[in-house]
């Protein structure tokens, strides 16, 4: 093989080389796996999972749910990255759970506190829930330790503040959920 065949065959090579190195298996990078069986995600799903168990028999099919930014309890009317995925999460999935969620980001007369996600004060909940039709308000909390996160969620009929269904979790305070709680 001449000189220049061999440079040619090396030029050909590398990008497939390079592309083989940049597009594989990173030794650190999650897999599809370890994401999809990520116990923070599993836990706002079994919350969930149990309040549409709890709901069961006493809200009206077709009628929409509002779901609040989880907040935090030492300030509610701040939230944080940890709020915000959790009110995500539990929304996604009572919306596969059959529920009608009304997506609270796509409506422009929603209090949105900058950073903070679609927060609703106690007096608030009420005049929201009327103005979308919406037959129960997803609210909640959290607190945070050293160690750990308490998060509290219940399903609230706005038209007399009555707790429909509820439901408590602990998050322990791993890299991940710490990440989540930095205050930008």
């Amino acid at each position: 093989m001449r000189a220049r065949d061999k440079l040619a065959s090396a030029m050909l090579a590398c990008p497939l080389f390079l592309a083989g190195c940049s597009f594989g298996p990173q030794p650190d990078a999650p897999s599809y796996a370890s994401v999809t069986s990520n116990t923070f995600v599993a836990a706002n799903y079994r919350a969930a999972d149990e309040l549409l168990k709890q709901l069961s028999g006493k809200i009206v099919d077709g009628q929409p749910l509002i779901m609040a930014t989880i907040v935090n309890i030492d300030a509610l009317d701040e939230s944080s990255t940890l709020g915000r995925v959790v009110s995500e999460q539990v929304s996604t999935r009572l919306a596969q759970g059959g529920l009608k969620m009304l997506e609270m980001k796509l409506r422009s007369n929603v209090y949105l506190k900058r950073n903070q996600g679609e927060l609703m004060l106690t007096r608030e909940i009420g005049e929201v829930a009327h103005n979308h039709n919406a037959q129960a308000v997803v609210v909640g909390s959290y607190a945070e330790t050293s160690e750990a996160v308490f998060v509290n969620i219940k399903v609230i009929q706005p038209t007399n503040n009555f707790v429909l269904a509820g439901h408590d979790f602990v998050l322990a305070k791993d890299p991940t959920i710490r990440s989540m709680l930095k205050r930008y």
